[in-house]
């Protein structure tokens, strides 16, 4: 009998509760947390069990009834909270290297909602054989979903670069997660969590055959020159990932005709281009305003929730701003995720380049201030192009694809360390904002935001394309 026209009747204490529409009843529980009282929530859990033990052997209709669509959001933002928590304490990988993480845990979420004929399993770059769900059987897929974020977690937070802590927290947020479920028959569970785990296994595997772990092994020799980069003060640190731009994107041909041409030619003359594009910035460091300065902070993100970290607290607020059900925030999550990803690694091929100096370097050689530094700390790698622009421009282009503009947003991202908030308009303001940021910072010069900004746009343009998406401004 389809469960959209069965009747169900369950006996407790004499009573008979009638139970029509289980369809009706279950998404009510499903999308549960908006203030009902607690014999409200009783009532609907029982409704919940009777929807899924109810008198049939058959699981036909299962699937039209209760898709990823049925149910909220609140797995992947449990999830989400706690993958932030672990990029901001993981030691040894660089700030970019954070959009790994976030973006492969971002296609195990997509991915073990079976989203069928959505799927982008025959887009990723490498990767076949992906784990199928049984067209034939139920599964939960908030249940699914927890298995394949704690398995895939597990695995890439580990001893070698996470504490005991944040480890044990996966464990603790899986568990406590599951405790929510222990309504459903064992069979369905026991399908759903093996289905995520089966997920989460593929892409970890795969995630381990794209580079990233040899190319960030390799020795580099910095290059020696006018105009070429040099390490920078106060601390001097070794160069950060310089092989990083050979890493394998995740989707094939998102870097096509990202590259941009050369940086500004170098020169100390004074009246060169070079050296006025300097002394903007130069300029610019010498009066900041108390706005300026909280901008360039805003965006700092190290030390911090890492820049991949702020983008998924962003995301994480978009879901809860628009309520959006589990497919949209899984779909966001893992084309965020990939955007940000194969932006980092465009980004990392052109500084190491191009090999540009930074604004410290030419400042105290060529101006003669020897004891200038930049607002916020000059990271280990070449100015152009900037990063931030980048993977931020990219970012904001996949959201801006799924949701459009969804109109005013505040990013509450620093609340924890007092930080003004910002309000934007749009996800694109975000991503300009992002980059622009980095001039006020005094660690890049504005034609290498602009670039930046234009190259990151490309990157994500290619993504969308591939993947049978499209962007705002081309509707």
């Amino acid at each position: 009998m389809h469960v959209t026209r069965s009747r169900c009747y369950l006996h407790a204490t004499g009573l008979i509760i009638h139970l029509t529409q289980k369809k009706h009843f279950m998404k009510q529980f499903l999308l549960w947390p908006h203030g009902r009282s607690v014999n409200q929530f009783l009532m609907y859990l029982v409704m919940a069990i009777v929807c899924f033990t109810s008198c049939r052997k058959s699981e036909d209709g299962f699937r039209d009834d209760f898709k990823p669509s049925s149910f909220s959001s609140d797995v992947i933002d449990k999830w989400f909270t706690l993958e932030i928590r672990l990029f901001k304490d993981a030691k040894g990988i660089s700030n970019s290297a954070f959009s790994r993480p976030f973006a492969y845990s971002g296609i195990c979420a997509y991915e073990s909602i079976d989203p069928g004929s959505d799927s982008w399993k025959n887009k990723y770059n490498g990767l076949s054989g992906l784990p199928e769900a049984d067209q034939d059987k139920k599964y939960y897929w908030p249940s699914s979903v927890n298995a394949s974020l704690a398995e895939f977690n597990r695995s890439f937070f580990t001893t070698a670069n996470s504490n005991t802590t944040d480890i044990a927290a996966i464990d603790s947020l899986e568990n406590a997660i599951n405790s929510t479920f222990i309504w459903l028959p064992h069979h369905v569970a026991n399908r759903s969590i093996g289905f995520g785990k089966s997920i989460a296994d593929a892409v970890f595997a795969w995630s381990q055959t794209d580079g990233y772990n040899e190319n960030n092994a390799l020795p580099y020799t910095l290059p020696v020159g006018p105009g070429l980069w040099q390490l920078t003060p106060p601390a001097f640190a070794k160069p950060i990932g310089p092989f990083y731009g050979n890493d394998r994107p995740i989707i094939a041909g998102s870097g096509d005709n990202a590259q941009p041409g050369p940086p500004t030619s170098y020169s100390e003359d004074p009246k060169s281009a070079f050296y006025q594009m300097v002394n903007d910035l130069y300029t610019a460091s010498k009066s900041l305003t108390t706005d300026q300065k909280n901008w360039a902070l805003f965006w700092r993100d190290v030390p911090g929730v890492t820049s991949p970290g702020h983008w998924m607290s962003i995301i994480q607020q978009v879901i809860r701003q628009t309520h959006s059900h589990l497919d949209k925030a899984a779909l966001t999550f893992a084309l965020v995720g990939i955007c940000l990803n194969d932006a980092a690694i465009s980004v990392w091929k052109t500084k190491y380049t191009y090999n540009l100096v930074r604004p410290v370097t030419y400042i105290r050689k060529v101006f003669g201030d020897a004891s200038w530094l930049s607002f916020i700390t000059t990271p280990a790698h070449p100015e152009y192009s900037s990063a931030h622009a980048v993977i931020s421009a990219a970012a904001s282009e996949g959201l801006t694809a799924i949701y459009g503009n969804i109109g005013p947003l505040t990013d509450h991202t620093w609340d924890y360390l007092g930080f003004p908030t910002r309000t934007f308009n749009s996800f694109r303001d975000i991503g300009v904002d992002a980059g622009n940021s980095r001039f006020y910072a005094g660690i890049h010069y504005q034609p290498s935001i602009d670039t930046g900004l234009k190259q990151g746009r490309t990157v994500s343009g290619n993504i969308l394309s591939s993947l049978g998406l499209f962007s705002e401004v081309e509707k």
